[in-house]
């Protein structure tokens, strides 16, 4: 099966389900009929942000939790010497990388997420400044409309 033949099932079973934020129903600019991919609001962000930071806290606390154990496991039986003492070595090793990093995937999407959120805010402030005389009348239609020209 091709990438678009599974892309097209997926979307479809997805469009069957309901509730689906995302309508990733083309490839490109102006193929969609003007409608966005994908939009969000910053409490979603920040939804998202606080899962991640959440996710973060619990892997850190609990992902490292037979750490010790196993450590001691594999000395005794290296000591002993059963080759399982190294080959358990070797596996918490691999667990080891491998939760670090998903550790730091969650700080970054955390990290980001927050940035992103506070950068639109304050985006958001600095364009509505912008779109105000200065005695904090809004603009009218007509002087918007000349940025566009």
């Amino acid at each position: 099966m091709s990438f678009d033949e599974e892309w097209a099932t997926l979307v479809a079973r997805a469009s069957e389900q309901g509730g689906v934020r995302t309508q990733p129903n083309s490839a490109g600019p102006g193929g969609d009929g003007g409608r966005h991919d994908l939009s969000t609001s910053q409490d979603e962000l920040g939804a998202i942000g606080h899962d991640a930071y959440v996710l973060f806290g619990r892997l850190r606390k609990d992902g490292d939790i037979a750490r010790e154990s196993s450590d001691t496991a594999s000395v005794t039986l290296k000591n002993a010497d059963f080759t399982l003492g190294e080959e358990l070595g070797l596996t918490i090793g691999v667990w080891n990388s491998q939760l670090k990093t998903l550790l730091q995937s969650c700080a970054h999407i955390s990290n980001h997420l927050d940035y992103s959120a506070k950068s639109y805010a304050r985006q958001d402030k600095e364009i509505e400044a912008r779109m105000r005389h200065r005695d904090g009348s809004a603009m009218s239609v007509s002087e918007i409309e000349r940025y566009y020209r």
